[in-house]
């Protein structure tokens, strides 16, 4: 359905909806509970092999098998390709629900020149939602109580990379994505956009050698299930009844520290985001 200034949410019958960092964790769960729900769903994974247990997973406990499309988000060019193969497939996505991310242990830097977290957990998704901002209805962005943790310099993206702490990175990143679904609900009102904390989550995140899980420090584990209840419930929510650009958690709106709350920090953060990636700001 398309409105006068782009897409117009349509919550009344099935949808399309793509969730990123959908190989397992919170993205599996909700992936899950969507296709339960009767939407069509597709999936967006590093692994191939991943991917595959994914699907098979989704087809057990919905009926249905979903899409499949493979992406690295530390790589930008894997990115851009995902953005075309998406469009050539579908006309319109209801639900975008940026949740792939990562937090490195030690000072990384993608192909693209980035400090790893920054890219994998903002850049991507910024340039990704870009790139489908025409036909998407509606934007969930998993953040992070952790930006509290975070100290972003727009100017200089690598920053953390000097005197590196995996959690001031990580926290910069979750910062970044407050900041830009504050800013892309006010740039793009016809869009809904909100993003929330999961708590911390037993999940594959920190399995990788290059990356740690943290989450012990500052609050319990929870399963993945619990995790993804507030993205599936902001995907299904009518946005007349949620704060557009919004912050939540447990189902209930946040106020997230001030350093993810300063609209000029939110500008600035876009401009140059767009700028890093290769787009118009």
């Amino acid at each position: 359905m398309t409105g006068v200034n782009g897409p117009v949410e349509d919550l009344t019958g099935r949808r399309l909806v793509v969730v990123t960092g959908a190989s397992s964790g919170i993205g599996l769960a909700a992936a899950v509970h969507l296709a339960c729900r009767g939407d069509q769903v597709v999936l967006v994974g590093r692994d191939p092999a991943r991917l595959q247990a994914a699907a098979e997973r989704v087809r057990e406990n919905s009926g249905e098998r979903p899409e499949l499309f493979r992406a690295d988000f530390a790589v930008l060019d894997d990115v851009r390709r995902l953005a075309e193969q998406l469009r050539a497939a579908y006309d319109r996505i209801d639900v975008l629900a940026n949740n792939a991310g990562a937090i490195a242990l030690q000072p990384l830097t993608t192909v693209d020149g980035f400090e790893m977290s920054i890219q994998a957990n903002h850049l991507a998704p910024f340039l990704l939602t870009n790139l489908l901002a025409d036909r998407v209805g509606r934007i969930v962005v998993t953040a992070s109580g952790a930006h509290r943790f975070g100290a972003l310099d727009p100017d200089d993206l690598n920053a953390p990379l000097r005197g590196y702490r995996p959690t001031g990175a990580y926290g910069t990143s979750k910062q970044a994505n407050i900041l830009f679904t504050a800013e892309a609900a006010r740039r793009w009102p016809e869009m809904s956009a909100y993003c929330f904390h999961p708590g911390v989550v037993r999940t594959r995140f920190g399995n990788d050698s290059r990356v740690v899980a943290f989450g012990m420090r500052f609050m319990p584990f929870r399963s993945p299930e619990k995790g993804a209840e507030t993205l599936v419930w902001l995907a299904n929510q009518d946005r007349s009844r949620l704060a557009n650009g919004g912050y939540y958690a447990d189902r209930r709106p946040r106020r997230p520290y001030r350093k993810a709350s300063d609209p000029r920090l939110a500008a600035r953060l876009w401009e140059v985001s767009a700028k890093a990636v290769g787009i118009a700001g």
